[in-house]
């Protein structure tokens, strides 16, 4: 996938859901295994916190606590939400990934805003994750009717505690009919692939270093052996004809419930010549990033597809279909990508923008 990440900057990722629903547990079981990658933890509510990874942090002050793998850990309210997350998106802090643990009572949809419309250019919009608890989903929903909304704006929904459903079929149907064209993954213990939020690195980059993996290898898996640990479908779509910008946006603008992610380069040939364009997409948020070409190396379009469910087959062949090796471009085929490019074309909400 080349020599940096897609895109440059660190994804912010929103994790919502009800008292109970278990997103510490999902954040904590993030922090045991992040392999490599540095996790800025922001908890966005003062009485709640439980972070089980404190007993080895230490505190350094500020209600930042620093875990043991790198990680970092604050504690804030909605109005210091922006000074910890440029904070923590200065380059010196070497942050991978940025993950909001909601309160139980917080509007995911204002976290959300807040994130969109944060004007540092070292983050962008990693999507809005909704955990719900499979065995009180009824009772949920009869409590805080607003469940409903919050699904619908979610970008993944984790259905934890799916072992403890009596009717798990039903209540997966039932959450799945709420979520628009969300992900939907069912897990226990809050355990989902890292790889489907953010990229990982090699754990092999902390030689020397007591991570924290290290510390739960052993003793993190003691209870739940044979437990779902959920993980994801991916696509690796390569190819050395250049894609044609208004095939491959159809392609954008229809894709699939369940497909989450979209993250690589893609080569447009004669439509510009200079550029390669990262492409990032999560739920419906997507943003394309200009950048020279650099080396003598083959010009490519690289794609990884993430998602759940995805028929990646039907996903291949409609990509395939999207290339085109005409050697002239038309003057107006790069308008719709224009459109998810930051800077003056960038309109401020688009169809792919989650809805304010």
């Amino acid at each position: 996938m080349g020599n940096s990440s897609t895109p440059q900057q660190i994804p912010v990722v929103v994790l919502a859901g009800f008292l109970g629903s278990g997103k510490t547990t999902l954040l904590n079981h993030l922090l045991h295994r992040s392999g490599g990658s540095r996790i800025g933890a922001i908890v966005n509510d003062f009485g709640a916190i439980e972070i089980d990874a404190m007993a080895v942090a230490g505190a350094l002050g500020d209600s930042t606590v620093s875990l043991g793998n790198g990680c970092l850990c604050c504690a804030v309210d909605a109005s210091e939400l922006d000074v910890y997350l440029n904070r923590l998106a200065a380059p010196g802090v070497g942050i991978d990934v940025i993950v909001i643990e909601a309160s139980g009572l917080a509007e995911p949809q204002e976290l959300v805003r807040m994130v969109l419309a944060s004007e540092h250019p070292g983050i962008v919009y990693g999507g809005l994750v909704e955990v719900v608890d499979a065995a009180e989903f009824d009772d949920t929903r009869a409590r805080h009717p607003e469940v409903d909304r919050h699904l619908a704006l979610a970008d993944l929904v984790v259905v934890n505690k799916l072992d403890r459903a009596a009717d798990r079929e039903r209540v997966l149907g039932l959450v799945q009919s709420l979520a628009d064209r969300a992900a939907v993954v069912p897990a226990t213990y809050g355990r989902i692939d890292p790889e489907f939020l953010f990229d990982c690195k090699p754990s092999g980059e902390r030689i020397g270093q007591l991570s924290f993996d290290d510390l739960h290898d052993h003793t993190d898996d003691d209870d739940h052996t044979g437990h779902l640990h959920t993980g994801y479908d991916s696509l690796s779509f390569t190819s050395d004809l250049p894609m044609d910008p208004r095939a491959l946006m159809r392609f954008l603008d229809s894709r699939p419930e369940g497909l989450y992610r979209i993250k690589g380069y893609v080569d447009f040939g004669p439509y510009d010549t200079r550029n390669r364009y990262a492409v990032h997409a999560v739920g419906r948020f997507l943003r394309f990033y200009p950048e020279p070409w650099t080396g003598a190396g083959d010009r490519l379009t690289q794609l990884v597809l993430i998602g759940s469910g995805i028929d990646t087959g039907t996903l291949g062949k409609e990509l395939e279909a999207a290339r085109n090796d005409a050697p002239h471009a038309d003057e107006h085929g790069m308008w719709g990508v224009l459109r998810y490019v930051q800077g003056p074309q960038e309109t401020e909400a688009g169809p792919q923008d989650p809805p304010a």
